[in-house]
């Protein structure tokens, strides 16, 4: 009944995610904004609310492994899986903006991660946490990839943005709210009955966060890009997927932070440093072939290291 239950959560989270979306571009649109700046914000923030959602409610309920366990496991699962399965479809270019900048800015990500969280290990603290300051500091570095990513829409050639089907307002604000609803009750489900299962299984709430929650959380990326890869669109699929590890590292973890402190298990620094890792690969394989792109033997490495990855949590 739990597994159910926890299915059923991450359904609703996601369904109330995408509704939510959903009515704020409706409404975004009804006071004009273009469909770009609608796509770089309602659409970018609605991909990250799922993670954001969990992490909250497990931070504050004292489950810091989970909260930083869902961030890490899905940064590493939109590398190794989300590009890998693309990238298998059909070869993914990368575009020079994504080289340049986002790239290098996941990774500062995940190194920044690693340095604020291990108090014991770099400042001789008796315990290790993210603490509202650190929380602060993430959303410092979100704002300067959001300033970024505007400059960076000013100079792209067309509208570019994303498509939005305008509705009534009253069902607009419906919308907005049922997604809210959505988003809360889902993510009460999946963090209590992934607690549940961690402990029947003798798991981790960390490997539970990295392996079910995290993945569950990255299907409708993982579709979307799949998708696009296959009708030939999968041109924007890195920078979209690097993005959203940018995202969930700076925003998901620093209002989560913000709001309730988040302790910190060292044992996670190995996930850590592996999401790092792949980051780091992703970086060379862009320059490893003809072209800046990811090609299917790439595509394989990536998944074999992702299938290593899960084989090593589970023994």
């Amino acid at each position: 009944m739990i597994y159910f239950l926890l299915i059923i959560g991450l359904l609703i989270l996601i369904g109330g995610a995408n509704i939510l979306v959903s009515g704020a571009s409706s409404i975004a649109k009804k006071f004009n904004i273009p469909n770009l700046i609608i796509g770089l914000t309602v659409v970018s923030f609605g991909t990250s609310f799922p993670e954001l959602v969990i992490n909250i409610l497990a931070g504050i309920n004292g489950q810091g492994d989970l909260a930083i366990g869902n961030v890490v496991g899905s940064n590493t699962i939109n590398v190794l899986l989300v590009i890998g399965v693309s990238a298998i479809i059909r070869p993914v270019a990368v575009q020079s903006n994504t080289v340049k900048f986002e790239v290098p800015f996941s990774l500062l990500a995940m190194l920044v991660l690693f340095l604020l969280a291990n108090d014991a290990m770099i400042d001789g603290a008796e315990i290790s946490v993210l603490s509202r300051i650190d929380g602060i500091m993430f959303l410092t570095f979100f704002a300067i990839f959001i300033y970024y990513t505007f400059v960076v829409s000013k100079h792209s050639k067309g509208d570019g943005g994303h498509s939005v089907k305008e509705q009534p307002i009253w069902k607009s604000i419906l919308f907005l709210l049922a997604g809210i609803v959505g988003l809360y009750y889902g993510g009460v489900l999946i963090v209590d009955n992934a607690t549940i299962i961690a402990i029947n299984l003798g798991l981790s709430q960390a490997v539970i966060g990295i392996l079910v929650i995290a993945l569950g959380t990255s299907l409708p990326e993982l579709a979307t890009s799949a998708v696009a890869a296959y009708k030939g669109n999968s041109d924007m699929a890195v920078g979209n997927i690097v993005g959203s590890n940018i995202f969930n590292v700076f925003f998901v973890l620093g209002v989560s932070a913000s709001i309730q402190p988040i302790s910190f298990n060292s044992t996670l620094n190995i996930d850590i440093l592996y999401a790092l890792f792949s980051s780091i690969l992703l970086f060379l394989f862009i320059f490893t072939r003809k072209g800046r792109q990811i090609d299917r033997v790439e595509a394989a490495v990536f998944l074999l290291l992702y299938l290593a990855y899960v084989v090593w949590l589970l023994v």
